[in-house]
């Protein structure tokens, strides 16, 4: 019986770090999983916009949005936009402003779980950004003013704008700003940002099942959240963008993402993509490059209604400025206080 005492000794050390590692993943789908919702600061009219109150549809109940049209009104490309994370259809307010001006009417909401939307029972991923998008396009495809629909998203917005672009005919163009290309990089950030004690080689597995154990309870399989995997299947054409200086997406996700876009397939137009010099992971719409690239780039892909260089121009001349809901640094998911006693723990082991 000296090998059954053996084995157990061998499968308690085992396991016990995997506990250990499971106990972590539980809190941190916890914790970061419940996105803090914002309130609503602003409306269209304190920009100098007209709007329509709307409803979504969404698959996980309906979603509280905007549509602001362009040009009075008149037949033409329409874009919807997607918030990220903690953030809802206000802070989005800067991108119609100069979307508008050139031309585009623009679909702003509220994901679930974020802005005037009621908290949700289970974690909030890259799927429920995607799913709720998809509600969005839709909408706004059942505009009788809306000739073509684009998406560009921001951060979680912007991997779920690609997702959705992938799973959604019908979406024109897409624009994605400071996308996180995969969950479990993403994972892995969220520990750097952080500072937690992990030690460098247990970091990739931890990451890998954090992000399972993460979206478990949505029934969802990593690779269908994956805004890399998703934009080897879009086909139309997208504009990738981050900023240089980016303190919570590395520059290392744009080129994840611009090595998927360039492996698609021969029907697939290639890829655009923009480097904001200094520009760190929000407010990139104050540069006037940023501007002037997307609007230029949505005209093109969406045909109109101005001239690609002459809705670049006017966009980059549109004045726009922060939304007074900007304070705060990016939150980690753990307080090291919390997560530092699971691996000190397993130091012991």
């Amino acid at each position: 019986m000296a090998w059954l005492r053996r084995a157990g000794f061998a499968a308690a050390l085992v396991g016990t770090p995997f506990a250990l590692a499971y106990r972590f993943a539980l809190l941190y789908r916890r914790r970061a999983g419940y996105p803090r919702r914002r309130p609503i600061l602003q409306t269209p009219t304190d920009l100098g916009l007209p709007f329509e109150p709307i409803w979504i549809d969404g698959p996980g109940g309906r979603l509280p949005g905007w549509f602001v049209p362009a040009r009075g009104g008149a037949r033409g490309p329409g874009v919807v936009l997607v918030h990220g994370w903690e953030s809802n259809r206000a802070r989005m307010l800067p991108n119609a402003r100069f979307l508008v001006a050139a031309g585009f009417h623009c679909l702003l909401f509220d994901v679930r779980g974020h802005g005037e939307n009621p908290p949700e029972l289970l974690p909030v991923s890259a799927g429920e950004f995607a799913a709720d998008a998809v509600a969005a396009v839709r909408t706004m495809r059942g505009r009788p003013e809306v000739t073509s629909v684009g998406l560009l998203g921001h951060s979680m917005g912007a991997a779920g704008a690609i997702v959705a672009a992938a799973d959604e005919e019908g979406v024109a163009a897409l624009v994605s700003t400071s996308a996180p290309a995969d969950p479990r990089l993403m994972t892995r950030e969220t520990f750097r940002l952080a500072h937690l004690p992990i030690p460098g080689l247990i970091a990739p597995p931890l990451a890998w099942l954090v992000a399972r154990v993460y979206v478990r309870p949505r029934g969802h399989r990593l690779a269908a959240t994956s805004a890399r995997r998703a934009l080897a299947r879009y086909t139309g054409p997208v504009l990738l963008v981050q900023g240089t200086d980016d303190e919570v997406v590395p520059l290392r996700d744009l080129r994840l993402l611009q090595r998927a876009a360039a492996a698609r397939g021969p029907g697939a137009p290639p890829a655009e993509s923009l480097a904001v010099a200094g520009g760190l992971h929000r407010w990139l719409y104050e540069d006037a490059g940023y501007r002037r690239t997307i609007a230029a780039f949505l005209a093109a892909a969406l045909g109109g209604p101005l001239d690609p260089a002459a809705a670049g121009e006017v966009a980059a001349a549109v004045p726009v400025s922060r939304p007074p809901d900007t304070e705060g640094p990016f939150a980690s998911a753990i307080p090291r206080e919390e997560a530092e006693p699971l691996f000190s723990t397993a130091g012991q082991a």
